[in-house]
């Protein structure tokens, strides 16, 4: 395929090479019919340029369609050469004030929150940074792509409107002067040629839709066979069903595939095959038969080669043109003319018409393309914005209808232009008056919704996912319909008012067909057997909740257009009323010698809605009367008299009742669909437009009847009508019926009645109602939010409500009530409420939900009881009545109401008759409460002319009527006051009889005749002192109770240990032995100073070491011989000190990692949780995890957090990840040791005999592989010259039990599966090397975390981190017993040869690549090996010693080679001591050794410095190693951070402190050493700068530093592309934290594939970065990811916070993030101590969804 398109190619190139554009332009400037000539090029060139095979060229189609199409346009449109033509033009043009930048996917915009007129007001970055906004409050947000930057826009700005860049652009401007003025005569003649031929030819043949032939004009001479399959995009077939039916199709690869079906997902369609039409055609069949089962087949054309050539090069022109219009505003006016000039056909034919009714006929990628056009031209020119816009309306109801057939999403659909236009205050109007565009969508949008029952209500199907996406495209309209509303007009001509209402008529048409829509009936008996569809209705109320609000709004702002409303509204609603009211019979109620008629009606028995906007939009327009005056200044106008009060609450009440049924559990048997309906209801979403709107109703019912009617009404409503018209009704029921259910569904009703009328005296806080002001309700809102607990900014920020602008207007007000507490390293910062508004709590807040309630009240109680208060919470003081709605304070004390109180009081004295509750009672208390301070404020207001008309004490002083008799309300509460089952309520009553008091007084003092204080008065005071006086002796009596039980209680303690003294005294020492520690220094060595190696070690007893198993609690002393102990423990590889990422291990099979290269490219690290088992127990547990994973398995595919197949399982007690058990020693050494009695060598001597025993070893090795094929052995043996004492067939005795050697082998084998990553091969000789490295970099990693926190060695590790090092460094100690002896002497002649070089090792590193703790850890931990075959009486403390020395050495001479010391002018006064002498000497000694080529240092200060820097994280890690090793414990100067580390060290170690006194002591055999080293090849080429090599001390890894402006990072992945599906932009960028890589996670673009599995970047990159572990943050969400392996991973929380101390994932909130330090510290951390796939482990066990997740494809 590929051959014959390089053989096409060239044969091309050449004719059309020699095509000069300006010879074509030259002969169109003469041509007569300049369309014919111009088509005749394009119908001879396009074809030859474009789709010339199977796979498009684009570099090589646009160079010469540049060359041969666009060029001879350019000359022709500039007259002369374009390359001057142009910027002459640009030179002429001004620049725009407007800039008009079109986002990215994923680029960040800003909204400021303080100026944008709307939310959909954006800047891009650069104009934000340059503008006023910054300093605002602001929010970001990422963009979908397809808005522009509205910068410079004044009338998408309150202030501001322009940034520094663009403000320069608009002082010279006149008011709209004609751009063409720049342009001369001739140029303008020539643009409008061209460019109407050129759009009209794109515009042609985008739109064309024969897939045979060319439009007119075009046609080809000699039609050739070759077509391709074409491939379009839909939103409904998934990528895998795609990508499945392509690799059957057209037999490609799934890369192909894949390949195909990404470009198809981004351009909207793509070819698939290309050849002769049968070919192409069979394609086509079996894609269709594929896809067409469950849905619609995708769709697939088989197109001319030439109509696909043409189509390409019509979007290359779209562009073309988009870039030539931006050299001069002139040309962008011409186009826009062009565009929008009528064609011949009349309406709807200019071409601006033409593609915008086709869009949902084009394909994606042309969308995009002219929908870019328009943007840079028709709405960056202001004049043609506006007939635009008018066109746009004009076609509106075809676009949306199209819309909604179409499949793809909004974003691409020209249907999206709207929020361009129809967000610009003067075009919304402008539209409204003009086109009348308000009525044409509210009509477009109920066209959309066709089901209908009888009644004209909206009836719904069942809500599937079709269901839902179809809905949510009709939802579409409603955003239109928001954007059209935003802002509000300030001045009205008479043309708005006219066609705002004829839009509010049809809005109302909208509402009365949801009225009363999804009626439910109670179900009875049976539960209900289908859920009835509810989510359409509440859908579509929420999102119309804010237009309903803005229409009110709109409303407000004019009165005449208020009273029409109004009027249109309430007649609507009457309307409605007529079609439901008949077949209801009146019944009359009589109660307190009060009558009503009402009509006979039970919720529970008819249907009843939840839905009635109507009568809530009235209540609403029924508060703006009140709030803006109209009802007081034109009463005549408005419809007040005909108002029937018992009508207009009849809706909202039933509504009300029915929740407080639910509630009640009566309409249990109707299933969820109801308890769904009444939590949005109440919902913060829903409520302001649905529950608040109806206590409006009420309210408004209440103020205009007589309060007697309205509770009558009320009570048969809520169906308790019996129980309280009926004298003693209650007694006879209680006894009569002991139906419990009923009892209690009656008190719920009564106390959920109660409830509702608490509501209806107390929500005054909306302006009209009561008089308040807007911020008075925000306010109120936290107050109560925050009175339950404090919160978190976004946590209020939800519980209150958003209006059009997603504004709650908390911020103006929160620091007036609230004071903010900063978070610490986890959680979030948080409000708390300030005492002082605790005063303004109300118990029965409306908007809380029941739950909330008690929590507030119980916090409010506790609150009190901490200030010593009485926990009373009596109702807060009011704000007064707006004048509508003043006479609706009359309910409390209206007849009706006295007797409800009355007859519930009086229950709850004779409680034992009747059934009652509690809350019930509670509730009439808050009832007087109110009623009281309501009197209170009526006579504290008083002015001379005014009586009171509130006279409620009165009322309640007074005892009931003759036949009844029953006692006054206030007698009742006296004796309640002290009833014993009434605890709780006592402060309330005493509260409400004091303000009692109070009011008595006042109303005396205002009759102005003083009575004496009544003796009521007296003997209420008194009764209370009593009892308080009785609560505090019984305080006394209880306390001192507790006091001598106490005293007992220690008495009996004392007796008993006396009594047991040899029980508690053996438990003491037990637990002294059992914590399994070496004690710290035992009592024998406390003066001398501690040494950690060689001959001269502090000597120490070790103590029994006795422990528990955490499986069977069993204890066991660990000893050599007794069973196994292990420790959970969890082997990993690591990068975390790697000064080289990019090191891979080709072939692990065949790798030796005998030694370590400094760049420490991967470590092996082991952790351990420090749970200890015995090895038998633990292999129990383990086999038991595996078979039940195999079940598991087999029943269902999910992943568990841990993977048993490679041996990971959960510690046992702590749920901590592991993959293996380290087993418990005592110090191995000991067990080694042998008497010494020799002198011990010194460093000379002592490598010489090495020397000789490896020398005796290597002949030993070639005898044998010599000799086994004859037999003459041992006298081959006593030939050889052994030297003195060194036994060497020799066989040692491995001491170990079999159960502990069992484990030595499991933990060695786990160290080197996982270390090389190969399978587990207890044979092979790497494994006691992989051992000795894991030892020395878990050490490494350990001392580098100490150090960077400036901890000190031994002081600060947790146990778990000091348990885990010693069983490690002991394991690695006792490893060799049960490795291959031979092997690991072996190991040992070749690490020390290393150093001390002998003739049988050539090609060993040189002394730069070899990392010394880990050279040194090898060395020591493999010299018993060779030790234990010497009997010459040396000890093997002599030879760590000298190894140490040896190695340290080799360090010095590293740190010297490499030290890249530059002397600068700190030179400390040449104090020229020993050491700096000493060093002085040594360098020149290296300098002489390599041959001068490295650099002469006069400064020893500098030297000798960085000697110290270079050489103190090998001396820590050392003494640690050491420490471990031989149980010597740590001299306490090490534990504390001090002066002199360095000289503390060096003894613990057996080091002088003067370093280079090592070289001097043994300066014969070093100079040699030392010369060696030196003389490697590598050294020399070091020097020569031509390899690199790593200096010392290593500087720690840290994560990358990350800004500290969250939004550069997200420029920074909005200007990251995929870097495999060209240019193409990523959807998921994610940032590597380790190494700042920048990665297209998510996507099936960036999928490779490792060991045969398809995996995403991501975790592509954890192998190459962090060998299997990453930390990832997701750009797009703010998220961290962390990853481990391929079926590990969780996300964590991010370290950008905003203001109030909160993370956003998933970047809703837009509120602008930093960077919080202490968190990333936090995360870095968790890096460092390798501690991620623990975390993940945890998150994975406490959050099952996380396990579902296909980590790896991220």
């Amino acid at each position: 395929m590929a051959a014959d398109l390089e053989a096409e190619v060239p044969a091309i190139d050449k004719s059309l090479l020699e095509c000069s554009a300006e010879a074509a332009a030259a002969k169109w400037l003469q041509a007569t019919d300049l369309p014919k000539e111009v088509y005749q090029h394009l119908t001879y060139y396009v074809p030859r340029i474009y789709c010339n095979g199977p796979n498009p060229a684009p570099q090589r189609e646009d160079m010469l369609a540049q060359h041969v199409l666009l060029g001879p346009m350019e000359w022709y449109l500039c007259g002369e050469d374009p390359a001057f033509g142009f910027p002459k033009l640009e030179q002429a043009n001004k620049p725009s004030h407007l800039c008009g930048r079109v986002f990215k996917v994923g680029e960040p915009t800003y909204s400021c929150r303080d100026c944008a007129v709307d939310p959909t007001c954006v800047l891009c970055m650069e104009c934000f940074l340059g503008s006023i906004h910054k300093e605002h409050r602001y929010r970001m947000t990422t963009s979908g792509g397809g808005g522009f930057c509205d910068c410079g826009d004044t009338e998408a700005w309150k202030e501001g409107p322009y940034c520094k860049k663009h403000e320069l652009n608009t002082s010279q401007t006149a008011e709209e002067e004609d751009p063409l003025v720049h342009l001369s005569e001739d140029m303008i003649a020539r643009a409008y040629n061209i460019f109407s031929i050129m759009f009209q030819y794109a515009v042609d043949i985008l739109t064309w839709e024969k897939e045979n032939e060319l439009p007119p004009g075009l046609e080809m001479v000699e039609k050739s066979d070759t077509y391709y399959c074409m491939l379009f995009n839909d939103e409904v077939h998934t990528y895998e069903q795609v990508i499945y039916t392509l690799q059957k199709a057209v037999n490609c690869t799934q890369k192909e595939a894949i390949f195909f079906a990404t470009t198809v997902d981004r351009d909207g369609r793509r070819s698939v095959r290309y050849g002769d039409f049968q070919y192409c055609d069979q394609a086509k069949s079996v894609i269709v038969r594929n896809t067409s089962r469950q849905t619609k087949p995708l769709k697939v054309q088989v197109m001319h080669s030439c109509i696909v050539a043409h189509q390409s090069f019509g979007l290359k022109l779209l562009t073309w043109l988009g870039n030539v219009i931006g050299y001069s505003d002139g040309l962008r006016r011409i186009l826009c003319q062009v565009g929008l000039q009528e064609g011949p056909d009349g309406e709807n034919s200019s071409l601006v018409d033409k593609l915008m009714l086709s869009d949902s006929k084009l394909w994606k990628g042309a969308r995009s393309v002219y929908h870019q056009l328009f943007m840079s031209s028709l709405l960056m020119d202001l004049k043609y914005k506006k007939l635009f816009a008018i066109r746009f309306a004009r076609n509106y109801r075809q676009l949306q209808r199209d819309f909604m057939e179409d499949d793809h999403e909004r974003a691409v659909s020209v249907t999206a232009l709207s929020v361009q236009l129809f967000t610009v205050p003067t075009l919304a109007r402008m539209l409204i008056t003009e086109e009348n565009l308000m009525t044409t969508i509210i009509k477009t949008f109920v066209d959309h919704l066709r089901h209908r029952d009888i009644q004209g209500r909206f009836q719904f199907e069942r809500y599937t996912a079709l269901q839902a996406f179809k809905f949510r495209r009709v939802q579409s309209l409603i955003s239109d319909l928001k954007y059209v509303l935003i802002s509000k007009p300030a001045d009205w001509s008479d043309d708005l008012r006219q066609k705002f209402l004829e839009g509010f008529d049809a809005f109302l048409e909208l509402l009365k067909c949801m009225q009363g829509m999804d009626p439910i009936t109670r179900q009875v008996g049976q539960h209900i057997e289908m859920e009835p569809e509810w989510e359409a209705a509440f859908t579509l109320q929420m999102k119309l909740t804010l237009v309903i609000s803005m229409m009110q709004d709109w409303c407000a702002l004019d009165e005449k257009v208020l009273i029409e409303a109004y009027k249109k509204c309430l007649s609507v609603l009457m309307h409605c009323h007529s079609g439901f009211a008949d077949g209801e019979q009146p019944i009359m109620l009589n109660m307190c010698g009060h009558s009503v008629e009402t009509i006979r009606y039970c919720v529970s028995q008819e249907k009843v809605s939840i839905h009635l906007p109507v009568s809530r939009l009235l209540a609403g327009l029924h508060v703006l009367l009140s709030k803006s005056e109209v009802a007081y200044k034109f009463p005549e106008l408005l419809p007040l008299s005909e108002l029937s009060p018992p009508m207009l609450i009849e809706h909202p009440l039933r509504c009300l009742v029915l929740c407080a049924q639910v509630h009640a559990g009566m309409w249990r048997r109707n299933g969820f669909s109801l308890v769904n309906q009444i939590y949005y209801y109440h919902n913060v979403k829903c409520r302001r437009e649905m529950f608040d709107k109806d206590i409006v109703m009420l309210q408004t019912g209440v103020s205009m009847m007589d309060p007697n009617h309205f509770l009558m009404i009320m009570l048969s409503r809520f169906e308790l009508y019996q129980i309280f018209s009926t004298p003693d009704y209650g007694k006879r029921f209680s006894t009569e019926n002991t139906n419990k259910d009923v009892v209690q569904q009656n008190n719920t009703l009564i106390e959920e009645m109660l409830y509702l009328i608490i509501m209806i005296v107390g929500e005054r806080f909306s302006p009209g109602i009561g008089q308040v002001s807007p911020t008075d309700e925000i306010k109120r809102e936290i107050i109560h939010q925050l009175s339950i607990r404090p919160m978190a900014h976004s946590e209020l920020v939800k519980a209150l409500r958003e209006d059009e602008n997603r504004e709650t207007g908390m911020e103006s007000v929160i620091e007036e009530v609230a004071c903010f507490k900063k978070p610490g390293l986890t959680g979030r910062g948080l409000y708390e409420l300030k005492p002082e508004c605790t005063k303004d709590f109300n118990l029965y807040f409306y908007h809380f939900s029941r739950a909330e309630q008690s929590k507030a009240e119980e916090a409010q109680r506790k609150l009190k009881r901490q200030n010593r208060e009485d926990t009373a919470l009596p109702p807060p003081v009011l704000p007064p009545f707006c004048p509508l709605f003043a006479s609706l304070i009359n309910i409390l004390q209206c007849d009706v109401m006295l007797c409800i109180m009355g007859t519930i009081l009086q229950w709850a004295v004779e409680h034992n008759g009747y059934a009652w509750s509690e809350s019930m009672l509670q509730r009439v208390l808050h009832l007087i409460g109110m009623a009281l301070q309501e009197e209170k404020q009526h006579l504290e207001n008083l002015n001379e002319e005014n009586i009171v008309t509130f006279t409620y004490t009165q009322k309640i002083s007074r005892p009931g009527e003759a036949p009844s008799s029953s006692p006054s309300i206030l007698a009742m509460l006296e004796t309640l006051q002290n009833a014993p089952h009434l605890e709780v309520h006592k402060d309330m009553i005493r509260w409400i009889l004091k303000t009692f008091n109070t009011i008595k007084k006042l109303r005396e003092s205002s009759s102005t005749s003083p009575v004496a204080e009544t003796e009521e008065n007296i003997m209420e005071e008194s009764s209370r002192d009593k009892d308080k006086a009785e609560r505090k002796r019984k305080a006394e009596i209880a306390r001192l109770r507790r006091e001598k039980i106490m005293a007992q209680m220690s008495e009996m303690q004392r007796h008993f240990i006396d009594e047991n003294k040899e029980l508690f005294q053996q438990t003491l020492e037990e637990l002294d032995t059992s914590s399994s520690k070496v004690p710290d220094i035992s009592p024998t060595v406390s003066d001398t100073k501690l040494t950690a190696l060689g001959p001269e070690q502090t000597r120490v007893t070790e103590k029994r070491q006795v422990v528990t198993c955490i499986l069977c609690q069993e204890e066991e002393e660990v000893k050599v011989d007794s069973r196994a102990m292990v420790l959970a423990a969890f082997v990993q590889r690591s990068t975390v000190l790697s000064k080289n990422r990019n090191k891979i291990i080709q072939d692990p099979e065949k790798y030796d990692p005998l030694f370590m290269h400094p760049d420490l490219s991967c470590g092996t690290h082991t952790g351990s949780c420090g749970h200890i088992m015995h090895a038998h127990c633990w292999q129990r547990y383990f086999d038991a995890v595996q078979a039940k994973e195999q079940r598991r398995q087999q029943r269902l595919r999910v992943h568990t957090s841990y993977d048993v197949e490679n041996g990971e399982f959960l510690c046992p007690l702590c749920e901590c990840l592991s993959n293996t058990v380290i087993p418990l020693l005592p110090p191995p050494r000991a067990l080694f040791n042998r008497l010494d009695f020799a002198g011990q060598p010194n460093l000379t001597h002592w490598i010489r005999t090495v020397s000789q025993q490896i020398r005796t070893f290597y002949l030993l090795q070639d005898e044998e592989s010599a000799s086994s094929n004859c037999c003459g052995n041992s006298e081959k043996m006593d030939q050889l010259q052994l030297p003195e004492g060194f036994r060497p067939d020799f066989q040692p005795k491995n001491p170990y039990s079999e159960s502990i050697r069992e484990m030595l082998t499991t933990f060695a084998t786990a160290t080197y599966k996982v270390g090389l990553k190969v399978h587990p091969n207890e044979e092979d000789p790497r494994v006691p090397i992989m051992c000795w490295g894991s030892c020395a970099y878990t050490i490494q990693t350990i001392e580098r975390i100490l150090a960077d926190e400036d901890k000190p060695l031994f002081g600060h590790l947790p146990c778990r981190q000091d348990d885990c090092l010693t069983s490690l460094t002991r394991f690695a100690a006792a490893h060799w017993t049960v490795a291959s002896l031979s092997a690991v002497q072996g190991h040992f002649c070749t690490l020390l040869a290393s150093l001390v070089p002998n003739e049988k090792h050539g090609n060993l590193p040189c002394i730069l690549d070899i990392d010394m703790l880990h050279l040194l850890v090898s060395l020591v931990l493999s010299f018993p090996a060779i030790h234990c075959q010497d009997f010459s009486g040396v000890s093997l403390a002599t030879g760590d010693l000298h190894l140490f020395h040896l190695v340290t050495m080799a360090h010095i001479v590293q740190i010297l080679l490499t030290s890249s010391t530059e002397e600068n002018g700190m030179d400390q006064e040449n104090s020229n001591s020993e050491e700096e002498l000493a060093v002085l000497a040594l360098h020149k000694f290296l300098c002489q050794c390599t041959g001068s080529a490295l650099k002469e240092i006069s400064s020893g200060w500098h030297l000798w410095r960085s000697i110290k820097a270079g050489i103190m994280p090998f001396l820590r890690c050392s003494a640690m190693f050491f420490h471990y090793l031989n149980g010597v414990p740590a001299p306490p100067e090490i534990k504390v951070n001090g002066a002199n580390q360095f000289e503390h060290l060096c003894s613990y170690l057996s080091l002088p402190s003067n370093l280079i006194c090592l070289f001097q002591e043994n300066n014969k055999i070093m100079n040699t050493l030392v010369e060696s080293w030196c003389s490697n090849s590598e050294v020399k080429r070091y020097l020569e700068g031509k390899r690199p090599a790593i200096s010392y001390a290593r500087d720690s890894n840290k994560l990358i530093d990350l800004p500290d402006d969250y939004s550069c990072l997200i420029n920074q992945a909005s200007n990251f592309s995929c870097p495999k599906s060209g240019g193409d932009k990523s959807r998921a960028p994610t940032l590597c934290l380790v190494c700042g890589t920048m990665l297209c996670s998510q996507s099936y673009c960036c999928q490779t594939e490792l060991d045969g599995e398809d995996v995403g970047a991501c975790t592509a990159h954890t192998y190459l970065c962090g060998s299997g572990v990453g930390i990832f943050l997701r750009v797009r969400e703010c998220q961290v990811l962390f990853l481990a392996g391929k079926t590990k991973g969780c996300f964590y929380a991010p370290p950008y916070l905003d203001d109030y101390g909160e993370t956003d994932q998933g970047l809703r909130r837009g509120n602008p993030l930093h960077l919080c330090k202490e968190r990333f510290k936090k995360i870095q951390k968790l890096w460092q101590q390798h501690s991620i796939t623990e975390e993940i482990g945890h998150a994975q066990e406490a959050n099952q969804t996380l396990v579902g997740i296909d980590w790896q494809h991220l």
